[in-house]
């Protein structure tokens, strides 16, 4: 957030310096107060930008072996234009770059869930996958699997093949 106003500041200083020459230019042409009108208009319009083209620019910037489940919008009152235009500010992925298979059962996958939003550190979910069982589990709390499946300190959950997550780590079993 801080780099956020970094940045809107910046641009209404680069904004002033633009003004500047311009009334330089127009020998003084442009009213005094359309300074701050166009600081302003210009913070806003660059605040608004970085707003909705945040998570196009950040999973634009994921390999392509993270899969985006899901990117709920919001709609909020303090910013009615998210009434007609939702906007991004959060997400669900599954980070395959790391997938591991079990070399006893190539049913079994280990790989980890990632929440993403905006202005928070990205949370990492390591996650168990039984591909042909239609199960998952959660490593967390101290839950660990074992090379032949077995799970300890925790449950399987049946999630079946339907299960984004699910589908998004076991997608990978048909390609070898």
């Amino acid at each position: 957030m801080l780099m956020d106003m970094i940045a809107t500041a910046a641009a209404g200083v680069a904004l002033m310096g633009l003004f500047v020459v311009l009334r330089h230019l127009t020998r003084g042409k442009v009213p005094k107060w359309a300074l701050p009108a166009a600081i302003g208009a210009g913070m806003l319009a660059f605040s608004v930008w970085n707003e909705y083209s945040w998570y196009g620019r950040t999973t634009a910037a994921l390999p392509e072996e993270v899969i985006i489940l899901t990117s709920p919008t919001d709609r909020v009152a303090y910013r009615p234009w998210t009434y007609i235009f939702p906007v991004s500010t959060r997400f669900v992925a599954l980070d395959r770059t790391g997938m591991l298979k079990s070399q006893v059962d190539g049913t079994l996958r280990l790989a980890e869930a990632m929440i993403v939003a905006r202005w928070m550190p990205t949370t990492r979910i390591p996650l168990a996958f039984d591909c042909a069982g239609g199960r998952r589990a959660d490593l967390v709390d101290g839950v660990t699997i074992d090379a032949e499946g077995a799970l300890s300190g925790g449950d399987w959950q049946v999630v079946g093949p339907e299960d984004e997550l699910q589908r998004a780590a076991c997608q990978e079993a048909s390609h070898g």
